[in-house]
C-alpha cells in the first residue's frame, strides 16, 4: 500500500503539479512498475523475478462465516451462502464493504462534494475557495491505498507470493468497469462482478467442448468483458459521460 501510494503521488505530480498527460504519466508508470517488481524480486530472492511462497499462516485465508455448514444442506439458499457467500477472505469482504462506505462519501459528505466539484468544475470549486491541487492529490492517494489493496489481494490473499504480470490486465479491466458503471460506485461493483464471473466462465470452459460449437478458445472468453462493454454501452446503456474535467489539468486563473 505504502509503495502504490508512492507511485500515486509520483503520478499527482506529473499530471497535477506539472500539468502533464494522464495517459502518458500512467502508462509510464504502469512499465516502470512491471520492469521494476521483476528487477527487485530477482535482485533480493534470485528465484527469475518472484518472490518465495508464502506459508498459510502469512496468508489472508478463506473465512467460514457463521452456520455456514449447519445450513449447507437447506434448499437453495443454504448451498448460496455456504458455497458462494462464505468461504472468502477478508479483504473480498472488505471489497463490498468499501462499495457504501464509497457511495456515502461522495454522494452524502462535505468531502465527496468538493471531490465531485473539482471533477466537474475546478473552476467553480476554486472561486468558492477549495484549493483543487490538494483535492486532487487527496484523491489520487486514496486511488493509491485502494490500488495498493487489489495487490495485496492478487499477492497474499488470491495467491501466495509475486510473479511476473500476476494482475494479467486487470487494470484495464477495472477502467472497462468503470465506464461500463457510468461512475457510479453500485453500477460498478455488480460490473466487476459479471466481469468476474466471465473470468470464471472462461476457466471452466477451457478446453472443453460446447455442444454444437465445439472447443472454444479460452481468449474469446477472455476477452468478453471488453467486447461486452463496447457493445452495451453502443447499443443498450447509452454515452458513458465522464466528469467534464476528468483528465484535464487545471490552471488557476489570475487577473
Amino acid at each position: 500500500i505504502m509503495v502504490s501510494v508512492m507511485l500515486a503521488l509520483v503520478h499527482g505530480y506529473a499530471s497535477i503539479s506539472q500539468r502533464g498527460n494522464q495517459v502518458v504519466s500512467g502508462v509510464a508508470i504502469n512499465f516502470l512498475a512491471a520492469g521494476l517488481t521483476v528487477l527487485l524480486g530477482q535482485a533480493w530472492f534470485s528465484q527469475g523475478g518472484r518472490t518465495p511462497a508464502l506459508s498459510p499462516a502469512t496468508r489472508f485465508e478463506s473465512l467460514t462465516l457463521p452456520f455456514a455448514d449447519t445450513l449447507a444442506n437447506v434448499p437453495v439458499l443454504g448451498p448460496i451462502y455456504a458455497n458462494l457467500i462464505s468461504g472468502h477472505n477478508i479483504l473480498v469482504y472488505a471489497s463490498f464493504a468499501a462499495v457504501p462506505l464509497t457511495w456515502w462519501i461522495i454522494f452524502r459528505t462535505r468531502f465527496g462534494l468538493r471531490l465531485r466539484a473539482v471533477g466537474e468544475n475546478p473552476s467553480a470549486a476554486d472561486t468558492a475557495g477549495l484549493s483543487v491541487t490538494l483535492l486532487r492529490y487527496r484523491a489520487t492517494i486514496i486511488c493509491g491505498i485502494l490500488c495498493g489493496f487489489s495487490g495485496a489481494y492478487l499477492s497474499v490473499a488470491q495467491g501466495a507470493g509475486f510473479i511476473k504480470d500476476m494482475s494479467a490486465g486487470k487494470g484495464f479491466i477495472a477502467l472497462a468497469a468503470l465506464i461500463f458503471a457510468k461512475w457510479k460506485p453500485v453500477n460498478a461493483m455488480f460490473t466487476c462482478l459479471l466481469f468476474g464471473f466471465l473470468d470464471a466462465l472462461a476457466i471452466r470452459l477451457q478446453g472443453q467442448e460446447i455442444p454444437g460449437i465445439g472447443e472454444v478458445p479460452v481468449q474469446v472468453f477472455q476477452a468478453l468483458p471488453y467486447v461486452l462493454t463496447v457493445v452495451l454501452l453502443a447499443g443498450f446503456i447509452g454515452r458513458a459521460i465522464p466528469p467534464k474535467a476528468s483528465g484535464i489539468p487545471y490552471v488557476k486563473e489570475r487577473t
